[in-house]
C-alpha cells in the first residue's frame, strides 16, 4: 500500500503540472516596486530550426550559456506537426499554435540536448543521449548546468521524470556519473522526488533542488556524496511547495524559488558544510521559474503575471519588466534563463517552443541589464 506521505506528494506534485498548464485558476500576483519597459531588444527569429521535416522545437527547459558562442539547451523532445502545415508556421510549433507543454501527443525523444552558436545556429546535437529520455511519460530534462568552479566543465542535466541526474563530459562524448535511480523515487541520500535543480557552492559543495515531490533541497560534497539537506513541505519558515530554482550569491546566501509557495526562501551557509541557516522569505510572486543572482541583486521570472523582476538582498523589488505573451516575440513561460560573458540574455519557453536571444538596448541603464551569475574571486 501506498503511505499516506507518499499519495499527498504525488497529489502536490500533480496539482503543480495542473497550475502551470491552467493559469485561469490560480491568481496573479500584485506588482509593487519600479516598473518599465524592458532594457533588451529580442534578435527576432535567432533560434534557427534544424529539426527534419515534420518536427519543430519542443519545450525549452534548460539553457546554459557557456559563451558568447555556445549556449546548450536542454529540450522536451521534439514536437510532431500537422500535415500539412497550417499557414504561419515560422519554424516553431507556438506559431501555428501549438503548445508543447499541454500538447503531449506530439512530444517525440529527439535532440533532447544540443547547442547553438552566437547566430542560434545548432552547433553540436548530443543525439547519443536521447535515449536517457525516451520511454518518459512526463516532461523528461529540466534544467542544465555548468558549475563555475569545475575545470573539467562538466554538465550537469536534470532529468525530472525518472528522477535522475547526469552529469557528462564538455564535449559530451561520456556520460560520467548518474544519480537517482531511473523512475525510483525516494527520501533517501540516493534517491530524488521529481528533482528541478542544481547549484554550486565555491568550496565544491553541490546543491539539489529535490523537487516537486521531496520539497528539500540536499547537499552533497564535492565528490557527489550526500552531507545532509534542508527544506520540507510547508509554509514554515524555510520550508517549500515546489523548489524550482537555486541561485547562489556572496556572503554564503543561497536563494531558493518556491514555486507553487509563490516566495524566495533565503539561507546562509554555517560553519557545518551540512547545514544552513534560514534567513528570511520573500513573498509576493505567482509562480516563480528561474533565477539569477549578481553581485548585490536577484533577477528572477515568474509566472503569474509573466515579468522579470529584479530584487536586491533584503527582497525590496527595484524593477519590473512586463514579458508579453504576442507573437512574434512574445512568450507563454520564460521557464529558464541565462547570460553570457557579453550580457546577452537567453530565455527558453516551455510551451511556444523556442529559445529567445535578447540583447541590451542602446543606451539602457546599466543597473537594468542582468549579468553573468556571481561567481566567487
Amino acid at each position: 500500500m501506498m503511505n499516506t506521505r507518499r499519495m499527498t506528494a504525488l497529489a502536490l506534485g500533480l496539482l503543480s503540472a495542473t497550475l502551470l498548464s491552467v493559469p485561469i485558476i490560480r491568481a496573479q500576483a500584485t506588482i509593487t516596486g519600479p516598473t518599465g519597459p524592458s532594457p533588451y531588444d529580442i534578435v527576432r527569429g535567432w533560434h534557427k530550426p534544424f529539426s527534419e521535416p515534420g518536427y519543430a522545437f519542443g519545450g525549452n527547459s534548460g539553457i546554459f550559456a557557456e559563451s558568447p558562442n555556445r549556449i546548450f539547451i536542454a529540450q522536451r523532445g521534439e514536437a510532431k506537426l500537422p500535415d500539412p502545415l497550417p499557414p504561419g508556421f515560422q519554424g516553431y510549433a507556438g506559431s501555428i499554435k501549438i503548445n508543447v507543454l499541454t500538447d503531449t501527443a506530439r512530444r517525440v525523444w529527439r535532440n533532447c540536448l544540443y547547442t547553438l552558436d552566437r547566430d542560434g545556429k545548432v552547433k553540436e546535437r548530443w543525439t547519443q543521449w536521447d535515449k536517457l529520455c525516451e520511454g518518459a511519460d512526463g516532461p523528461g530534462p529540466h534544467r542544465i548546468r555548468i558549475s563555475p568552479y569545475d575545470k573539467e566543465r562538466r554538465v550537469w542535466v536534470i532529468n525530472e521524470t525518472f528522477s535522475q541526474i547526469y552529469v557528462f563530459s564538455n564535449d559530451g562524448s561520456k556520460l560520467l556519473k548518474t544519480l537517482g535511480e531511473k523512475g525510483v523515487q525516494g527520501t533517501d541520500k540516493t534517491h530524488f522526488g521529481k528533482p528541478q535543480d542544481v547549484a554550486f557552492l565555491p568550496d565544491g559543495r553541490i546543491l539539489i533542488a529535490d523537487g516537486l515531490d521531496n520539497h528539500r533541497i540536499m547537499i552533497l560534497d564535492k565528490d557527489m556524496n550526500y552531507l545532509g539537506e534542508f527544506g520540507g513541505f510547508g509554509k514554515g519558515p524555510g520550508q517549500f511547495n515546489g523548489i524550482h530554482a537555486i541561485g547562489i550569491g556572496p556572503g554564503g546566501r543561497i536563494f531558493a524559488l518556491d514555486r507553487s509557495g509563490a516566495r524566495i526562501n533565503v539561507f546562509k551557509t554555517t560553519a557545518d558544510p551540512a547545514k544552513v541557516e534560514f534567513v528570511e522569505s520573500w513573498p509576493g510572486l505567482g509562480l516563480p521559474l528561474d533565477i539569477i543572482v549578481n553581485e548585490n541583486s536577484v533577477w528572477i521570472t515568474d509566472l503569474r503575471p509573466l515579468r522579470f523582476v529584479k530584487y536586491d538582498f533584503s527582497g525590496k523589488p527595484l524593477y519590473t519588466w512586463m514579458v508579453p505573451p504576442e507573437l512574434p516575440d512574445g512568450y507563454l513561460e520564460v521557464h529558464t534563463i541565462s547570460v553570457d560573458s557579453d550580457r546577452n540574455l537567453y530565455g527558453g519557453d516551455n510551451q511556444y517552443g523556442r529559445t529567445q536571444k535578447f540583447v541590451p538596448k542602446k543606451g539602457a541603464d546599466p543597473a537594468l541589464i542582468i549579468g553573468p551569475p556571481w561567481v566567487a574571486r
